[in-house]
């Protein structure tokens, strides 16, 4: 309750008062949108950021796809690659001479799927006997001690293996040596 004996403000306090009063709601409002603004600028920064891993994320993806997304085909060609291998290699010499035409057309198949393996990325791996088995390119068919080599060397090799750019797509199919180490 008000003070009945108080003399009444004067204008000038009045007007001070009201100053004060509207200062200090100035004060706040500038203190609330600072705080807005700074909440705004926090998501803004955080949006921004996940734009550019989605940027970074979506080129990502492209590349791979670019890169390897014929690997399911590419997979399913090696096996017409070993054969046509297998075939080339089962010839007898006096045959080459009686069907040479033909043999050679067998050749130039197998160097153009070569090429087009060579032009999307696809190497072979080619270990060759006494190599060191690599179990990251290399699937052990069977182990078998071998005098005169130690345990670890390829002792024969049964099929090439690919690698489609930095992947293996296949391992090379080899035997390795079971010898003991003396």
């Amino acid at each position: 309750m008000a003070d009945q004996n108080a003399e009444p403000k004067s204008l000038d306090e009045l007007a001070a008062e009201g100053e004060e009063q509207v200062t200090e709601d100035l004060a706040n409002d500038f203190a609330a949108l600072q705080a807005e603004r700074d909440d705004y600028k926090d998501r803004f920064m955080r949006a921004l950021a996940d734009a550019e891993n989605t940027r970074k994320r979506a080129e990502r993806d492209r590349r791979e796809a670019e890169n390897y997304g014929g690997s399911k085909l590419a997979r399913d060609l090696l096996p017409v690659y070993d054969a046509m291998d297998r075939a080339l290699q089962s010839i007898a010499e006096d045959q080459r001479e009686a069907q040479a035409a033909f043999i050679e057309g067998i050749e130039l198949t197998m160097r153009e799927l070569l090429n087009v393996f060579q032009k999307h990325g696809i190497t072979r791996v080619d270990p060759q006997v006494g190599d060191r088995f690599d179990p990251q390119v290399h699937q052990a068919m069977f182990e078998a001690p071998l005098p005169g080599t130690k345990a670890g060397d390829i002792i024969q090799v049964s099929a090439a293996g690919f690698m489609l750019h930095d992947r293996l797509l296949r391992p090379a199919q080899v035997g390795v040596s079971s010898m003991p180490n003396s």
